[in-house]
């Protein structure tokens, strides 16, 4: 399994994403990645699924210390209070100890971040937590919260695939000494309408979306959490991280980038986006 670098963390580059997750079927199907050989799983409070993610983990026999556990905090809980009694709640119902990154899900509109972000820190220094990050912050976003911090953030999870531009944002992370976690990461599937990644695909005799999260871990500093409810689709996945793109490969899916297409953009917590 290829990893990624974050201040001295080490991650697996290749997550389970939970998203749309739900009941004994979310259980299984973490049990069953883990059982393949994922050790990164992403949940969030949103999800609604936290207590049977944390049942597939204690299910597939894992040692705990070799996953890998993200969740994440939503905005209407950013105050300090009620940011500190949703992350009680939120290891509770995964009931598998301290996570292992908690992010801020979105930013807050009505609660100042430096309220949020002095609460994210107390999470970790309390060991409810072992590292901290942000998810679907802009540029002046992640500067404010790197600002803010004490802890070193270590990624900033956005909506990242070949059709859309987030060479600002990647490029803050990398600033930072933050990765990025990709989610949505094949374009809810439209990269396979790309004559580009067919024939590519065609070339390593895969999937366009296998070659889409081979590109995403080709950055070197890009972690992607696809979302699948199929098990033969988590192995396919899995089986992504051996495959070797060329550079005029790579390059060809990134030019893609132009089309900036953006497939994820909730109107209650949705920023400002960066332009490319």
């Amino acid at each position: 399994m290829k990893t990624v670098q974050a201040h001295g963390v080490t991650i697996p580059a290749l997550g389970l994403g939970t998203w749309e997750l739900r009941g004994e079927a979310c259980a299984e199907l973490v049990e069953a990645a883990l059982g393949m050989g994922y050790r990164h799983i992403d949940t969030a409070q949103m999800y609604a699924n936290e207590a049977e993610v944390g049942a597939g983990i204690r299910a597939s026999g894992v040692a705990r210390s070799d996953i890998f556990l993200t969740t994440k905090i939503w905005p209407d809980c950013h105050a300090a209070d009620d940011f500190a009694r949703a992350v009680d709640e939120r290891l509770e119902l995964l009931d598998c100890g301290p996570v292992d990154l908690l992010l801020l899900h979105w930013p807050s509109r009505t609660v100042p971040l430096s309220e949020t972000i002095a609460a994210l820190n107390k999470a970790r220094r309390t060991g409810l937590c072992r590292h901290i990050g942000i998810s679907n912050f802009t540029v002046a976003q992640i500067r404010e919260a790197v600002a803010l911090s004490d802890a070193p953030l270590i990624c900033n999870q956005v909506e990242f695939h070949p059709l859309i531009n987030q060479d600002k944002v990647h490029a803050a992370c990398r600033k930072a000494g933050m990765v990025m976690t990709a989610y949505c990461p094949i374009a809810r599937n439209r990269v396979a309408d790309e004559p580009v990644m067919q024939e590519i695909a065609a070339t390593h005799r895969v999937t366009s979306a296998d070659i889409t999260l081979a590109w995403h871990m080709a950055h070197g500093d890009v972690m992607a959490i696809p979302r699948s409810s199929k098990p033969a689709r988590l192995a396919s996945n899995l089986a992504a991280s051996e495959i070797v793109l060329s550079a005029d490969e790579f390059n060809r899916i990134s030019a893609l980038k132009a089309r900036h297409v953006r497939v994820c953009e909730p109107e209650s917590v949705a920023p400002v986006w960066d332009q490319p």
